[in-house]
This record gives C-alpha cells, structure tokens and sequence, in this order.
C-alpha cells in the first residue's frame, strides 16, 4: 500500500512502473498493475514474488514503512474499464492476472454500479487464489458471480482442468449480451482464451487483453 502525494487519480486496469535504484546507481524497472479503486492518492500494487528477480524481492522481503519509491504513472489508456458503461462485464485472469480486474470490481463497488459482472479465475490451486476472502464476500453481496478454475490441484469434487470451450459457455455472458471483456495473464492463457471467446462468437473488438510473462497457471 503506497500514499503517492500529488497522484493524479487512476482508470481501473492502469499499471505503475516502479523503479529501485541502487547506492551504486544501478537502477532497475519493472511494471506492476494498480489492485486498488480510483478514490484518492493511495495505490494498492499486488506483487508476486519472483525467487531471483530483482525487485520483487526487495518490495516483499526488505520494504519498509516510510520507505521511499519511484513510481511512473498511471500508465495505460486502453485496458480500463470506465464506471459509466452499461454493459455486463466479463473479467477472465490467470494467475496474478487478476491485479488489475480486481482493480475493476473494486472501482464497480465504489461507483455503485448495478452492471453485472462474472470473473472466470484460472489458478494452479485453491491456496493461489489471490483476494479470496474479498472474492467471496463481493460474491455474495454484489451482482459479481465468480467461477474458479483449477490446474494443478482441486478442492473435493471439483475436477481439475484449463479453461476452455465449455467453460466459455457455461460461465461467461453469452455474445448477444455484448459484455465488455477483459482478459489477463501469461501470454498462453491470454491467448487461448481469447481465442476460445472469439470461436463462442464474441466479437474479437470488445475483447481486451494485457498479458505478461509465465507463472504456470
């Protein structure tokens, strides 16, 4: 959670680039997705942590309150979801995928959108699901119906498996509803389910995609 004094507000979907520099002057970048809703100067980013990165490990292990940051932002105009629309929403992620549609229910709860949304969430397991608690008390006391897909380990009775046609068809909105759609995650889950939305006939303009490295979902 960071206080960024002078923020100048954000879409949810934006991204930050944060920026560690070294005593040395060594500096490295990476890009992280805003988790929280646009309402005030304070930023949520949800970091997984890479074993050898450069940054991650820093921002999860040795930060501390107080701490200085740099941070470039918000980034990024075109995978946002405005307050204001009216059409159902579908948010389908892959692992920490999830980061920025979270930022999206977020920003639906605050404006006191009535707009229906449905999240299809592909994780290895049920201990990888990330804002689990939050998932489930939205689900239950907003228009959000959530369908968690499992790819390495299931709870009981629930079989394991990726996404595909059939769960397309039994958990996102059907095409005629012309649902905005935002996909993200790894490169391959974006894309086969990108392709699965577009073969069930929605049309591949209103299907938005942001992608990034494996995890292995």
């Amino acid at each position: 959670m960071l206080d960024v004094p002078g923020w100048p507000g954000h879409q949810a979907g934006q991204h930050v680039d944060v920026k560690l520099t070294a005593e040395d002057g060594y500096s490295a970048q990476r890009s992280y997705s805003i988790a929280s809703a646009p309402d005030g100067i304070r930023l949520e980013l949800t970091v997984q942590r890479i074993a050898d990165g450069e940054v991650s490990p820093y921002l999860t292990e040795a930060l501390e309150p107080g701490d200085p940051l740099e941070l470039r932002g918000p980034i990024g105009g075109w995978f946002v979801w405005p307050p204001g629309s009216v059409a159902p929403l579908l948010l389908v992620a892959g692992g920490s995928g999830v980061v920025p549609l979270m930022a999206m229910i977020r920003a639906h709860a605050v404006s006191n959108s009535k707009v229906p949304v449905r999240l299809i969430y592909s994780v290895r397991s049920p201990a990888d699901v990330l804002y689990a608690p939050e998932l489930s008390e939205r689900s239950r006391e907003s228009p959000l119906e959530v369908t968690f897909l499992y790819t390495r380990a299931a709870p009981a009775g629930i079989p394991v498996g990726r996404i595909n046609a059939g769960i397309i068809k039994a958990a996102a909105w059907p095409p005629a509803a012309s649902p905005a759609v935002f996909v993200c995650g790894p490169t391959g889950f974006v894309e086969t389910a990108a392709d699965l939305l577009v073969a069930a006939g929605h049309d591949p303009a209103a299907v938005k995609t942001e992608r990034f490295g494996p995890t292995g979902v």
